[in-house]
């Protein structure tokens, strides 16, 4: 019995992956095991850390090394030593990041004594899942489009939220510990991992790597510098590496090419770029077995983490130099490609494309015993396609949604402070929505919709208790992204101010048709209803719409209908 014990406290720290030759994956508890049994085997190089709890009350770990015992967030940054968090199964499905995390884990705590080891210069941050709700959704058949493991968890959490789409709103509980994790570790390097699905082809990883084209100027070149290092290690390993997400830019067609984006914030490396910081998403090759997969996670984990060892002072030297940059000029909130492409050689498959006689669509089959090259177009450059001016002095947010809006600014650290007295006739500028377009059905359990509009002069009385947000602050392109409407993830566009877009008051049908008898004597009303007839045939034959457009010209019609609550100030209240 004693020596069973003795051999047990010996064994390795590896996981049922392993130990499976990458046929299985554990289950949480194994996390939750190797979580408090690292700290055990390695002490003052490791520790394990609660950093949130699930909606069904599962722990949330963290697992943090260092060969010199940092693991306060406070420490690493007097000390200045860069840190790298990666998180895997935020698709608890795609969970190659777990499996490959406690590989990289062991081997550096293994090697963290030498004088040059990667422990000795860097705190890692790792977080096996993120969606452990989802993990423990486990079976067969969640991940169709993915070769193996086995058995493994479901894309998203207890509530049917997909992680990956909450970094900006921050609605899940496990989105709102997680941004506390990075906002406490400031890691100047966060990475995502993930598996990708689509087509088939010979690449066995992509890696999505921001400020490259965009965000922060200074740290744009550095971040183009990592990718090259990264992957001429890679590279070197037999990996192919892609620096694009390999999605068809026409789903159906594999020689329609490929376009570089850049995300936006509801993404994770999107997210952190935002906060003038690198935000990598890693995207292993679904069709690759489960062993190849966790592998290549496993060397560009190590690559990243060997990079950060030599060159992490530089990472945080622009990091720095962003951080003291004032943000000037219009704040970039989406980007697009430029549609300049180029020719490139890109290793797929033989395949055919031909109408399919059940869908009716063209079905695209894969050979993958016949490799083959094809020339495809690539449109790698990008160019801010939404901006916006910042205010003068910042953004109101109105007392009766302040307790909407208290809680995505503050976990996200947006400066702001609350008014103790009110403000009569205050100017301001306010936004009015010209169009709105619902999405048909719930997005992320919210009515998302898409505007358009645009700010004009107005008057308010800003009450106590309204929040004020000033525009200088150390992230006010992180700050428009929530407050200004035509972001793409602001709270306007997900739905939280929807009230102001229904209309609330009416004129009956019988006044109305009263009304417009009196106001088409006005020869200019007469020829502007007459030309709207004539122009828009939905219009000419909607009597709803056309007694509206006698409504509109009402005295009781609503003024702040379609105007957003939020408003822009030119002085601070």
């Amino acid at each position: 019995m004693v020596l069973a014990l003795l051999l047990a406290a010996a064994a390795p720290l590896t996981t049922e992956s392993e130990r499976s030759g990458f046929v299985t994956t554990g289950r949480y508890a194994e996390v939750e095991q190797l979580c408090a049994e690292f700290p055990r085997r390695y002490p003052g190089l490791v520790r394990c850390e609660k950093f949130g709890q699930t909606p069904q009350g599962r722990p949330m770990l963290a697992l943090v090394a260092s060969a010199d015992g940092t693991f306060e967030p406070k420490a690493n940054q007097a000390k200045k030593r860069p840190v790298l968090l990666a998180e895997g199964g935020i698709h608890a499905g795609e969970i190659d990041g777990k499996d490959a995390g406690f590989w990289v884990l062991r081997e550096l705590l293994d090697g963290a004594k030498a004088k040059d080891a990667i422990l000795a210069k860097v705190t890692f941050v790792f977080v096996p899942v993120f969606n452990i709700d989802g993990h423990e959704r486990f079976g067969p058949n969640n991940r169709p489009n993915q070769v193996g493991p086995k058995e493994m968890g479901f894309r998203v959490n207890a509530r049917n939220l997909n992680l990956n789409r909450d970094w900006l709103k921050a609605e899940a509980p496990e989105t709102q510990a997680m941004v506390g994790l990075l906002t406490r570790y400031d890691p100047i390097l966060f990475a995502d991992l993930h598996v990708t699905d689509g087509a088939k082809f010979q690449p066995d990883v992509a890696v999505n790597l921001e400020p490259q084209q965009g965000f922060a100027q200074p740290l744009k070149p550095v971040g183009q510098q990592i990718v090259a290092k990264l992957f001429e290690g890679l590279k070197a390993q037999g990996h192919q590496p892609l620096p694009f997400y390999p999605s068809f830019d026409k789903e159906d067609e594999p020689l329609s090419g490929f376009t570089y984006g850049i995300p936006p914030p509801r993404f994770g490396n999107g997210f952190w770029a935002l906060h003038h910081r690198f935000g990598v998403l890693v995207e292993t090759h679904s069709w690759k077995d489960y062993a190849a997969r966790v592998k290549v996670t496993h060397d560009v984990l190590l690559g990243l983490l060997d990079l950060a060892r030599r060159d992490g002072a530089t990472w945080l030297a622009a990091a720095a130099e962003a951080d003291a940059k004032p943000e000037g000029g219009p704040l970039e909130l989406r980007y697009g490609s430029t549609g300049e492409t180029e020719t490139i050689d890109f290793p797929g498959y033989a395949f055919t494309r031909e109408r399919s006689e059940v869908s009716g669509k063209f079905w695209v089959r894969y050979d993958d015993a016949k490799p083959q090259v094809w020339k495809v177009p690539y449109a790698k450059t990008v160019k801010p396609t939404v901006t916006a001016a910042p205010p003068q002095a910042g953004w109101v947010v109105p007392a009766e949604y302040a307790a909407v809006v208290r809680p995505k600014l503050e976990v996200h650290g947006v400066t702001f402070r609350e008014l103790t007295k009110a403000v009569e006739n205050a100017p301001v500028e306010v936004f009015r929505v010209t169009q709105a377009k619902f999405k048909g059905a719930p997005y992320e359990g919210r009515q998302t919709v898409a505007l358009e509009g645009a700010y004009e002069k107005s008057t308010r009385t800003l009450a106590k208790g309204s929040l004020f947000v000033p525009a200088a602050q150390r992230l006010p392109t992180l700050a428009a992204h929530l407050l200004e409407p035509l972001g793409p993830d602001s709270l306007a566009q997900w739905g939280f101010f929807n009230a102001h877009l229904e209309e609330k008051e009416y004129l009956e049908d019988y006044l109305a048709e009263d009304y417009a008898r009196t106001l088409l004597k006005d020869p200019a009303v007469k020829q502007a209803f007459e030309e709207k007839i004539a122009k828009d045939a939905d219009f000419a034959k909607s009597p709803e719409r056309r007694l509206h457009f006698f409504y509109e010209r009402h005295p009781a019609y609503d003024p702040r209908f379609n105007v957003l609550p939020v408003v822009r100030v030119d002085v601070a209240p």
